[in-house]
């Protein structure tokens, strides 16, 4: 799904840690080592279609490396 995030971030929380993220060796492998985290959060995003909606976003981050591989997990009323 094609989105723009809008504004900042809010109510950001970690999911997962190194040990317990799934994706750990492809995340190396792509982006490098670090002490990766699986995060989640709310953001106003603008849709394919226009509309402007909140959604659920997760990614992963490092640091040094930055967020990575931000997706919509679900749209919020």
């Amino acid at each position: 799904m094609e989105i723009e995030i809008l504004g900042p971030l809010r109510k950001v929380q970690t999911i997962a840690i190194t040990g317990s993220i799934r994706d750990l060796a492809r995340l190396r492998r792509h982006y490098g080592r670090g002490r990766w985290r699986k995060r989640k959060g709310i953001a106003t995003v603008r849709l394919a279609n226009g509309r402007i909606r909140d959604a659920e976003i997760h990614w992963f981050e490092a640091a040094g490396i930055g967020k990575r591989e931000l997706r919509v997990k679900r749209l919020l009323a």
